[in-house]
This record gives C-alpha cells, structure tokens and sequence, in this order.
C-alpha cells in the first residue's frame, strides 16, 4: 500500500469518526432522527430480551437450588414431598430478604410494577424510577425463587423501562421519544418473557402508552421480534403451552355458554382485583396499629404463604404447571375450584405484603382453573351439543387475563401466541369481550389503573384528567411586577383571604380556585421558613386554560401522529 493510499484511508477514517461525533452530538441535543432511532429501538430490545431472558433463568435455577429439584416444571409435585418446615420456612426466609431490599432501596417500601411504568409513560416523559426499580426485580426474583405467588412480567416491564429510561437520559429524549423508547422496552421484554412477538408489541402500545399511533408502532415492533429471537435462541420456537387435546366448538350452539363464562370470568377477575386492595389495605392497617417495620412485612406475608403451601404447593411461583393441567383438562371440578380459590387468596397475600412479582401470569392460572370447571359442568349438562371441557380452559385463561389487564387484544393475541393453537379464535374473542366490559365497569377500566387511581394518579379517565396534574403553576404564572401581573399589595390582599397556590402546586390544586370563588387569578406564593408566603407571581384562568389546551393538543397531535 502506497503512502498516498493510506493517507486517503486515513482522512476517510477521519471524517467517519467525525461524521459519527457530529451526529451522537445532534442526537443528543435534538433527539434521534427516524432511521437512527430504529437502530436504538433495535439495541433497547435486545437488552430488554436479555434481560427478560436472565430474569427467568435466574428464577428457575434459584427455585430449583432452593427447593432441591431438577426439573422446575414438576416443582410443585416436588414441593409435596418435602418436610412440611422446608416449605413454611422458605417464604419466611425470602420475605425477610425482600422487606430488607426494598426498606434500604425504597423510600416507601412498595415494589414498582407495570402500574408504574404507565405512570411514567404519562406523566414523566417515559421515564421510570432507576433505583427502587432495580430493588423491586431483584426483590421480585428472591419472591418467586422462594414461595411467592406471582408472576414474572411485572418486574421485567419495570426493568425494561428502567432501561428505556437511562437511554433517554443519555440522549436526552424529548416526551415523545421517551415514551416510544419506554413502548420498545416494555415490548421486547414481554415477547422474550413469553415468546410472543405479536402479543409483546400490542401490550405496549394497548397497556403502556395506551394509544396506537403510527409513529411508535414500527420501532416497537422491531423491539418486539429483537426480544423474540432472544427467547428462541435459548428455548427454541416452541410454546409456553402445549395442548394435549385439540379444542373443537359446536359453532353457534355453544357460543352462547361462552358469553356466560366471559361474564363469570369479570367477576373472577374482579374477585381477583379486589382481594389485592382489599389485602393491601388491610396490610396497611395492621402494619400501622401493631408498629410493625416495614421490612417485616413481607415475612410476615411469607409465613402465611408457608402454612398454605404445606397443604396447597400449586401456589408456588408463576404456577405452570398447574395452569398445564387445567389446560389438559387433568383435574377434577372441586379441585379446579378449591385451586382456582386459594391461588387467589395466595396472590392477594403475596401482593398486600408487599413482595414481589406481577399479576399476569396469575390471572392465567386462575382463568384456565375458572374455565376448566365451567367447562365440565357445561359439558355435563349438555354433552350431545358441547366440544371439549378443555376449550373452556383456553378460553377462561384469556377472560380473566384480559379483564385484569385492561387489554382484551393484546391479551387474546397472548394466549394464542402461549399456546399456539389459532383455530378456536371465536370462543376466546367472546369470553374475553365479555369479561372485559364487565369487568372495566366496575374497576378504574384495569387492575392498573385501579392501582394508580389508589394513589390518586387519576390515568383512567384520559389526559383530560391527569394533565393539569403535569402543570406546574410556577410555570405558567406571569411574574410580580409584570406589567400584565397584579400589584404584590393585590396579592397580599388573596394570600390573607386563603386564595393562593404553592408555585411548586400543580393546576389540578389552583383550578377549585377559579370555579369555586369565581376569581379572574390567584397569587403563587414561596413558603419561607418562618411559615410566611410570599408572593412570587399571579396565575390567571385564562392562562391556566391556555396551557391545559396546548397540552391537550399535544397529546392528540402524538396519539393521532
């Protein structure tokens, strides 16, 4: 090579490196362009599957150290056959483990989940809690290693846009991007966590961002089908579930038995949902009457877990095992109901106490065990007219799910996607239309949004709703002594009458103001350290109004875009 060819390669090489520094530079300060920001959905999504992927090997080989088996998915016909104070004194022992977890890393002690992350879809540009997120993934890890009874997709939608999260940081992502980035995490770790690239993508958009515009559908897909092949370089193409008995459905006459159990299965799924609060909020009454640390807590839920396991193993962990044998049709009616009953109160229980894990993988078992033993009594009842038992599980394991979730079509895509079975698509689209309307009647429309609305993060009813709580009146305040502003005498005039607002106040706080006393602008006031307010600025209602429709506007303009 002559000197003059390598000094051409050298000054291309120059401009490479410099055309790169130059565009990680315009990146940084205006946000991906559309190709560059497919490639970052492609990075986000395998890290997210291999995180997805990590979180559940790690799952099956702690369970499987903890409990002394080698095959996982016969743990709970092994758990049977273990001393009665192994199986109470590991939940205890992993409670104990989780509550110190999250009292160090947590300022509140509470795991974050998928209810966060739509939190932080909305109102934080598509940014989620780094430190207490990874505290509530290893917290959720040690819960489902050890005796809890939940499931895995919580912890890793959260890790996932814990991971969105330090990349829209690092490129300083606009509200927009962030939440797109937040979608492809959330996408690509679900599709890794259960090999459903279809059903992952829809879940982020339906569940997460909670729209389904245009521009965010490619990168999430493209994140979606990265976490895919991740789980199937490791497991294979091959189902979450395998169906021993084909389904088949006596077309139109059955279709009316479908519609009853869409509707038993809201009414599960609501017993469900409701013995989740029902045992937070009694969690948080004893907690506060008895003084009990927050750190014991969980160990005190995980006693509980013990002394059921002892009896009922099949509350052990994500529960497929016997979510297989509902499906198979391998259990009898009165214990697909007594299954289908202390799974729930074993959920509730894990939940209240403040371990880890999701609600998803739950609400499949119960579902399946709901629907098996509707099945055998339909079945019963009419057999000259009735297909398999079996298809009735199939069918009530996406009711209960989709009623839980909120989300009747990415949870009906999910459980093709888990069982691969596409021809009984009518009966599944019935039970979970049915079980869904029932269901978001008489919850904040999901499991999650009923979270949030608990903490009074009002998502349910749509941005009109929770918009002004993104509005802070510091900044939309005209200045004291700003010429359109009232005089600092004026404003003292409202302070000493009450009419004033923090200016770290949302306009959720300041708008009562305006439509209670009938007034044309409140004083924002600091707090000194006396006690004393003193006034820094005036917000006008028009003003307010002005900022609330341009936030209105945006968030149209992104949902349609």
């Amino acid at each position: 090579m002559t000197q003059s060819t390598r000094t051409v390669l050298r000054n291309q090489l120059n401009q490479a490196l410099a055309a790169m520094k130059d565009a990680w530079r315009v990146m940084r300060r205006r946000g991906p362009s559309q190709i560059q920001f497919w490639f970052i959905a492609l990075a986000i999504g395998i890290a997210a599957g291999f995180m997805a992927l990590g979180f559940r090997k790690a799952i099956q080989a702690l369970q499987a150290y903890v409990y002394d088996t080698g095959d996982i998915s016969l743990l709970h016909s092994h758990v049977e056959k273990l001393p009665w104070f192994l199986i109470l004194i590991t939940p205890i022992i992993g409670g104990l483990i989780v509550g110190i977890i999250l009292h160090r890393y947590t300022d509140d002690g509470r795991v974050r989940s998928v209810a966060d992350v739509i939190e932080g879809a909305a109102l934080t540009d598509g940014r989620v809690e780094g430190k207490a997120g990874i505290a509530s993934f290893f917290s959720s890890l040690i819960t489902l290693s050890t005796g809890g009874s939940t499931g895995r997709e919580g912890p890793v939608v959260h890790m996932a846009g814990v991971i969105s999260t330090w990349v829209s940081n690092r490129i300083h992502a606009d509200g927009i991007t962030g939440r797109d980035l937040l979608g492809c995490a959330v996408a690509a770790a679900v599709s890794a966590s259960f090999n459903s690239p279809i059903a992952g993508a829809l879940f982020a958009l339906e569940v997460v961002l909670r729209h389904f515009a245009v521009h965010a559908f490619a990168p999430i897909v493209i994140a979606s089908v990265a976490g895919t092949v991740i789980n199937r370089l490791e497991y294979g193409d091959v189902t979450e579930f395998t169906l021993d008995t084909p389904g088949s459905l006596q077309f139109y006459v059955e279709l009316p038995a479908f519609l009853i159990l869409g509707l038993i299965c809201g009414l599960v799924a609501l017993l469900l949902m409701r013995s989740i609060f029902f045992a937070e909020d009694i969690g948080n009454h004893i907690q506060s009457r008895l003084s009990l640390p927050g750190w014991l807590r969980p160990a005190v839920s995980g006693a509980m877990l013990g002394l059921i396991a002892i009896w009922f193993p099949h509350i052990i962990g994500v529960g497929y095992e016997t979510t297989i044998r509902a499906l198979a049709g391998d259990l009898v009616l009165t214990t697909a109901i007594l299954f289908a009953i202390i799974k729930t109160v074993a959920v509730a229980i894990t939940m209240g106490g403040r371990m880890g894990g999701g609600v998803f993988s739950p609400s499949l078992m119960i579902g399946a065990l709901t629907g098996l033993a509707f099945g055998l009594i339909a079945t019963g009842l009419l057999p000259d007219v009735s297909g398999t038992h079996t298809l009735y599980a199939f069918a009530g394991m996406g009711a209960v799910a989709a009623a839980v979730l909120g989300a009747p079509i990415s949870t009906t895509m999910i459980v093709f996607e888990l069982t691969g079975d596409w021809q009984i698509g009518l009966a599944v689209m019935v039970s979970v239309s049915m079980s869904t309307a029932l269901a978001s009647r008489l919850v904040d429309r999901s499991f999650f949004l009923t979270q949030l609305e608990r903490r009074n993060v009002h998502l349910a009813a749509g941005p009109q709703a929770y918009l002004l709580a993104m509005l802070r009146a510091g900044a939309v305040m005209r200045p004291l002594g700003d010429a359109r502003s009232i005089t600092r005498e004026e404003a003292q005039v409202l302070i000493d009458q009450g009419l004033f607002v923090q200016a770290s106040a949302t306009l959720e706080a300041a708008m009562p103001f305006f439509d209670r006393d009938e007034i044309l602008c409140i004083p924002v006031v600091v707090s000194g350290d006396d006690g004393a307010e003193t006034p820094v600025g005036t917000l006008y209602h028009i003003d307010a109004l002005k900022a609330y429709n341009r936030a209105l506007a945006a968030t149209a303009a992104e949902e349609h875009s």
